[in-house]
Formats: C-alpha cells, structure tokens, sequence
C-alpha cells in the first residue's frame, strides 16, 4: 500500500467528501474541455486524474502521459489506474533533456507541481519546451506570501503570490487566469478569497 504522507492523493483510501480531494478532481475536471491530441500530465502522482482524462477526452486525444518522479507512485498508478489510451513513465520535471526522451505535448496538465521546485521560472520554461507549438498549458498552484518567503508547508518552497502567478506566463501568446475556491474555479469576483489561481496559457 502507497503510504499517505499527507501530500498525495489517494482517492481509494480517502472519503470522498476530503476537501483536498474534490479540489483536485475538480482542476482534472475544469481542464478537460482544454484537453486534446498528444497529452502530458506532469507530476501525475496515483494517476487517478489522469485516467480520468482520458476517460473524459478517449476521442479527442491520441494518447495521455503521466510522469512522476516518484517510482513507487507510478507502481500504485500502472496497479491502480489502467486505460488504453494512458501509461506512465518516471521523469523529472525539471530536467531539461526531458523533450528529448518523452516529445512534445498538445496539452499539458501541471497541477499544484510548481511550488514543489525551488525556480518557478524555470518550471515555466520546461513546460514551455515541452509544448508543441499551438499547444495547451493548464496549470495550478495554492497561493501564499510569495517566492521569497518559505512555505509553511514541507513538501512546498514556496506559495507565489496571484499577482508572481499571473506574471510568469509572458512568453504564451495568450493566457486565462481562474481563480479556485473550493470545487469552484472562475474568474474573480470582487470580494471573494480565493486560495488557488489555474491558468490556461498557449504556446
């Protein structure tokens, strides 16, 4: 059995009404009508999103990859999370010669990933090299004090701020701000605390 170290998420061994756990079925969900072609869901963790997706998208993908850095994730996901459309690869998302060994990606899903690196810029770039031109970026974070203050959180560098969030995606020729509160993500609304910013850029 995966250990629960408090960070992953394992929907077979969690209530299904865990806060942490519709959140992030909700950003899988958001990001499907985004979906499509040759897909990447980077930091996949137990897979269970990706599968989703490609469940949601089986005819408008032409196949999905989960990569994780973790080996002993990816094994609960080949176990756990099966479809034929999707398989799972180890792989480290800031390795620069990762193009060269996985390709490019028509969409790629990143989800509450980049706070888990020291250089967000740098994870920005990644993803950018990763994507075909044309492509989709649909990524999310937890907001905070902002990168030059150390997250309360372990398993977190840092929490950008929504205005860093908002600024690291200048190099896409177009992008989207959402903002998350619960299973709800839209644009702002005035007056309302939102947690979590998803972004959805295009190379």
């Amino acid at each position: 059995m995966l250990e629960d170290n408090g960070e992953r998420v394992i929907p077979k061994e969690m209530d299904p009404m865990n806060n942490m756990l519709l959140e992030h079925i909700a950003r899988y969900t958001f990001s499907t009508p985004y979906v499509k072609g040759r897909v990447l869901d980077i930091a996949c963790g137990t897979g269970y999103g990706s599968v989703m997706v490609a469940k949601e998208r089986k005819e408008e993908i032409d196949e999905i990859i989960g990569v994780d850095i973790c080996e002993d994730t990816l094994q609960y996901a080949v176990h756990n999370y099966y479809h034929p459309l999707l398989t799972f690869q180890q792989g480290d998302a800031m390795d620069s010669e990762l193009p060269q060994h996985i390709g490019q990606f028509d969409t790629i899903l990143s989800f509450e990933t980049i706070e888990h690196v020291r250089d967000d810029r740098l994870f920005i770039k990644r993803m950018y090299d990763l994507l075909k031109p044309g492509g989709t970026l649909v990524l999310s974070t937890p907001f905070g004090k902002g990168r030059n203050h150390p997250s309360g959180s372990p398993f977190h560098y840092f929490q950008l701020t929504s205005e860093e969030f908002s600024s690291l995606f200048e190099d896409f020729t177009d992008k989207e701000i959402f903002y998350q509160r619960g299973v709800t993500i839209e644009p702002p609304r005035e007056g309302v605390y939102y947690p979590l910013g998803v972004a959805v850029c295009k190379k």
